[in-house]
């Protein structure tokens, strides 16, 4: 990973005329997504956009924190199956829910909003709004609200017949990967290594269970210490509130500094040893092309936006259902069909 040659690409990655032409000068932005477009329901559901971003508005207002549960929920969908909604399918007798997964058990939240996106769209345009689409919205729309980067979403996904719950559990990359497994779950779905350090980015906002990081604090190599890249006034800091034993749903700020506001603090933290998760600091430890970024988007806020908006773009592009493939569903907790 750490090659010379990965150092060079990132260079040219963050050079300012390359991403001129990569991110700004693209005007399909994201037409790579299966004829996904921005404007699919201009005409069938001219209203879609602004009921969906009305009802994230209201969430937000409630609970900050929602912001960052709809990113996740997307992310979560789309790395399972692509992006089709399979996420928010309720076990049945066809369907082994998605929601029970090791990633989502007790940790993915905001489906109660979801359903009162849908039930507006179903009351304005019967049949016409995808549930997989609201997630690709709302997620926008969050990451509006709390003060991040603005991007068009391509629009005209279908929603799943199905759900995968291997899928969830082996697809999702998680807290304690290694970063050669995080980057290989991204490139199995045509993402690249850009998209990693970028999407990672929306750990600036949200916060995660004890349990997802409690071995940096007690034993991160199997040898009773704790991880020796984390801060060590941060980890005794850490300690209090996530005991050796007990305490497993206790919460913490992914982004220690800023945890409500969309910004660059995520990277700044990483750098200063404070990243949460083994997951965010292996970016700056195991790797000098994730490290080249990190310090890229720690130093200029604005390309962080830049690429974490095209990175949500080429995410929300994966293996979309399009045309007559899947479903609109009319309730996105179930089939169509479901008795």
């Amino acid at each position: 990973m750490a090659t010379s040659m990965g150092c060079l690409v990132v260079l040219c990655l963050v050079s300012p005329l390359l991403l001129a032409g990569a991110v700004l000068g693209n005007p399909g932005y994201g037409g790579g997504g299966g004829g996904l477009f921005p404007q699919f329901y201009d005409r069938s559901c001219p209203k879609a956009k602004e009921i969906v971003h009305s009802i994230v508005a209201q969430a937000v207002a409630r609970e900050t924190r929602m912001a960052a549960s709809l990113v996740r929920m997307h992310f979560h969908d789309c790395f399972v199956k692509g992006c089709d909604a399979s996420v928010l399918l309720d076990n049945s007798t066809t369907i082994v829910s998605e929601k029970d997964s090791n990633p989502n058990k007790n940790s993915l939240r905001g489906f109660e909003v979801v359903d009162q996106i849908k039930a507006a769209l179903e009351a304005a345009c019967p049949s016409t709004v995808s549930c997989a689409d609201i997630l690709a919205l709302a997620a926008r729309d969050s990451t509006i609200l709390v003060g991040g980067p603005y991007w068009e979403v391509p629009l005209g996904r279908r929603d799943s017949l199905g759900a995968s719950i291997q899928g969830s559990n082996n697809g999702i990359p998680a807290p304690n990967n290694t970063l050669p497994t995080i980057i290989t779950k991204f490139k199995r779905l045509g993402l690249n290594v850009v998209d990693v350090v970028a999407l990672s980015g929306g750990h600036t906002i949200g916060l995660s269970r004890c349990t997802s990081f409690r071995q940096r604090l007690y034993n991160q190599s199997g040898n009773g210490l704790a991880d020796s890249t984390l801060d060590v006034s941060y980890a005794a800091q850490l300690r209090q509130g996530c005991p050796r034993s007990g305490g497993d749903n206790n919460l913490f700020p992914l982004d220690v500094v800023t945890s409500t506001k969309f910004d660059n603090f995520y990277f700044k933290n990483i750098l200063a040893g404070r990243g949460l998760l083994s997951s965010d600091e292996i970016l700056l430890t195991k790797s000098a092309e994730t490290a080249a970024l990190v310090k890229a988007y720690a130093d200029d806020v604005h390309l962080f936006f830049q690429h974490f908006a095209q990175s949500m773009v080429n995410m929300g592009n994966i293996e979309p259902l399009t045309g007559s493939q899947g479903e609109i569903r009319k309730n996105c907790r179930r089939l169509n069909n479901y008795h």
